[in-house]
Formats: C-alpha cells, structure tokens, sequence
C-alpha cells in the first residue's frame, strides 16, 4: 500500500519514530530510531503488515535495507521484530555473507535465533541476495545503578531491550557502555549491538 513516507520525525521512541506527513502522524517501526533526530526531514521506506488484530508500518533507511527485512520475514519461524533485530546492527552485508557461508554462529547472536532458525535462514535465503545486497512482555527495565546514567545510555538500552534482548543480557555490558561516555543514543546502541553479537 505505501511504498515511502517523507515528512519530518516528530518524536523518537526506543521502538519506533514517529514520522508527521502533511499533518498525519505515522507510527513506523524502525531498527535503529536513533539514527533519526526529532524535527528531522526524512524519508522512511514502509512495509505494511497486516495481522489479525495489528496493522504495523515497519520502516528502512534504504531499499537496500527493505529488500533484506521482506527476505528475512518470508523465512519460518522470522517476525517483524526478529528481522529489525537483526537488521539493528547495519551489518548487511556480514549478514549476507554469513548466510552464503552457512555461518549459523553469527545468526544464533541475534535476539531469539536459535540454532534451528538460523538453519532455515540458509537454507531459504542462501544465493537470493544480490550484490546490493517495545519492551518485551514481561521484561522488567533496566534498573538505574546510581542515577548517574545518562539520558542517552538509557534510551540505547531501551531500544537494545525492544530489540528482544534480555534485562540480563543488557545489564551484562552496560558497564562497558557507561565506560565509552558517548554522546549519543544511537552510539550507544550501536556499540551495545557490537558487545552483544561478539
């Protein structure tokens, strides 16, 4: 139904970014938000999914980055969310050559990818790539140590949670983060996807 939304991104969620088209607001589930700034003018690539009971937008930097997502949600066992995880860490194209070389290590460090669906990734998707190429339920958030955290550190994390990592998992290598004092929440996440997929 849409094929791009260009407006201006009128807030960012750990999630999703919210996108103001001539007046109407879209939901878009993005990710990576961070790459995005609030009052920005973007253009967002669309996919529209339709549930049951849910009509999601699910949102790209690029065709390049679609073209991967419709990929990865044609595979058993891969959702919407499973395929922004994996998508998360910008690495397509170490993500495409670990499919070409059957290299199911790197897909199990992906959020929910088990042993048995990176398995099937290959098989579906291996030799289809051309050359171009919410908190989860349940899931308590990331405690504050000491109040210091700053408000950056914390939305990284946020959006690694919404990514379908676990509060352990995260709390594993936050120190590591706070050590990198950087400046962004997309930096934080960023590194935090790096730590997380060693």
């Amino acid at each position: 139904m849409f094929e791009y939304l260009n407006g201006t991104i009128t807030y960012i969620d750990p999630a999703y970014v919210a996108i103001d088209v001539n007046g109407v607001g879209y939901k878009v589930h993005v990710a990576n938000p961070y790459r995005y700034e609030e009052n920005q003018s973007a253009k967002i690539y669309v996919e529209q999914i339709v549930r049951d009971n849910e009509q999601s937008l699910y949102g790209f930097y690029d065709l390049n980055e679609k073209h991967i997502f419709l990929n990865l949600i044609s595979v058993s066992g891969i959702g919407p969310k499973s395929a922004l995880a994996i998508l998360a860490g910008q690495d397509h194209s170490g993500l495409i050559q670990a499919i070409e070389n059957n290299d199911v290590k790197f897909l199990t460090k992906f959020p929910k990818i088990g042993k048995k669906t990176a398995q099937q990734i290959i098989l579906d998707l291996s030799g289809k790539f051309t050359a171009e190429g919410q908190m989860t339920l349940g899931e308590a958030p990331i405690p504050l140590s000491n109040g210091n955290e700053s408000p950056e550190l914390m939305d990284g994390l946020a959006a690694l949670q919404s990514l379908g990592y676990s509060t352990r998992e995260i709390a594993k290598i936050k120190d590591q983060l706070k050590a990198e004092n950087l400046d962004s929440a997309d930096g934080y996440l960023r590194a935090g996807l790096k730590l997380l997929t060693k």
